[in-house]
């Protein structure tokens, strides 16, 4: 069953954001209650009706003030038709308008020394919630007591929280969907960054190990765990490679004394031997090969058509004495850069691998960025043209030969950048075509 992939960023980012939100939205709603619990009851005056009256109150000729029934004020007692007020100025001249209740009395004369009041009455019909503002009118700054609309404490203390509350709302929501992550993706920059470099770590580039800076505290462990595990894969790999070689170099001895004591024997039958001390002495060779895949230089100028006809001149003698031709068509002049003996084996190995498998006649072609090695054999099957390169595998039982020759050229290839591929030849047999990425060179031969 395939497991469910979650996603860390979402997981920091979108949780916390709610859990934010549900909290402050729990302290508005207690913060609320609570408000509303505090309040003492009753309902209040509405403060709006202080500017409706400055602006209607005027002054008499003999310097007196007068109440003047404005557009506004008209609309305000046609709402509210108990509407009362005083209003005073510094000098503690006086008007008033409607009944105001004997129990403000004891303010006449003194109004203008407070500025701002709410006063709420206990019990209905509240005509004792008034009202305390300073405003500017016509005739001056006014202290004006009133009486006017009524509002429930409920809804004011609503709209009051609420305009205090909602733009901090609002801009703690943006600041968190806005910060939070930036915060999470600055802090998850260096796994990002880890990731990237895990993807540069191949077979062919040991020693890399992931950075530990710039990482989450409980994101190291992992890296160092990982990184020790490549310590502990590139020392078994050394291991291996120093086995290889150190197997490979002993061979060597032995099967070279083999050889001379076999073509020194008077016994036909020990003669015989020769193909198979040839086939050890292949096979320790190739092991050498494999070890050399990680000491060679990539950094040599290497010029295709010159190793082509290299190759060609050494094992020409061979193929003559086997009855077998070989031709080398060079119609650019391509260079790449590599291993030059790396490159030469591959060459070498596919040419041999054209002859065991019945080539009578190979032909070594340069192309533009690369080579192919063609021969005029019975082909290999399509099914097969993958696994050939497989190391030990092979395409039929033969007495010569170990397996490892296409596993090689396959990994010195690779190593080099570019990609080995099997075809049908043109005229029958098998067509081998090696290519190699970005030629430093490749120049049309006059």
């Amino acid at each position: 069953m395939k497991s469910k992939v979650f996603s860390l960023k979402r997981t920091l980012i979108v949780l916390p954001l709610l859990f934010q939100l549900v909290t402050l939205l729990v302290c508005f709603i207690v913060f609320m209650a609570f408000a509303l619990r505090m309040d003492s009851g009753g309902s209040y005056t509405d403060e709006s009706i202080t500017p409706v009256i400055a602006h209607a109150i005027i002054r008499n000729s003999d310097g007196s003030f007068a109440v003047r029934l404005t557009p506004e004020l008209a609309k305000l007692r046609a709402e509210t038709p108990a509407l009362w007020f005083a209003a005073e100025n510094d000098a503690g001249q006086r008007v008033e308008f409607g009944d105001v209740p004997p129990q403000y009395a004891s303010l006449t004369g003194r109004l203008s020394e407070l500025s701002y009041a709410q006063l709420r009455d206990r019990s209905p019909p509240y005509r004792l919630s008034a009202v305390i503002r300073r405003e500017e009118s016509p005739v001056g700054q006014l202290t004006i007591l009133g009486h006017g609309r009524l509002s429930e404490v409920s809804l004011t203390v609503l709209f009051a929280s609420s305009a205090f509350v909602i733009p901090i709302f609002v801009l703690f929501t943006l600041i968190s969907l806005i910060i939070t992550p930036w915060i999470v993706r600055r802090s998850l920059a260096g796994v990002h960054r880890i990731a990237q470099e895990a993807e540069q770590i191949d077979a062919t580039r040991r020693g890399l190990r992931l950075s530990e800076k710039q990482l989450p505290r409980e994101i190291t462990p992992l890296v160092r765990a990982v990184n020790d595990a490549l310590q502990r894969l590139d020392e078994g790999y050394e291991r291996q490679r120093r086995f290889i070689a150190s197997a490979a170099h002993e061979l060597r001895t032995p099967i070279a004394i083999l050889r001379v004591k076999v073509d020194a024997a008077d016994d036909a039958a020990c003669r015989r031997l020769a193909h198979d001390v040839d086939r050890l002495a292949n096979l320790a060779e190739q092991l050498l090969d494999l070890q050399r895949l990680d000491t060679g230089r990539l950094d040599e100028v290497i010029e295709l058509a010159g190793l082509a006809r290299f190759v060609a001149g050494n094992l020409a003698p061979l193929l003559i004495a086997s009855d077998r031709t070989i031709e080398v068509i060079a119609d650019t002049h391509c260079s790449i850069k590599g291993d030059t003996g790396a490159i030469e084996r591959v060459i070498t190995n596919l040419v041999q691998n054209a002859i065991e498998h019945g080539g009578h006649h190979v032909v070594i072609r340069i192309i533009g960025h690369g080579f192919e090695v063609e021969d005029n054999g019975p082909g290999i099957p399509i099914e097969e043209r993958e696994r050939v390169f497989e190391a030990f595998h092979r395409l039929r039982p033969r007495s010569t030969g170990t397996g490892l020759g296409l596993n090689l050229v396959q990994q010195v290839v690779e190593r080099h950048g570019g990609n080995v591929s099997i075809l049908a030849a043109p005229e029958g047999g098998t067509l081998v075509r090696v290519e190699f990425p970005a030629p430093s060179g490749c120049d049309p031969q006059p």
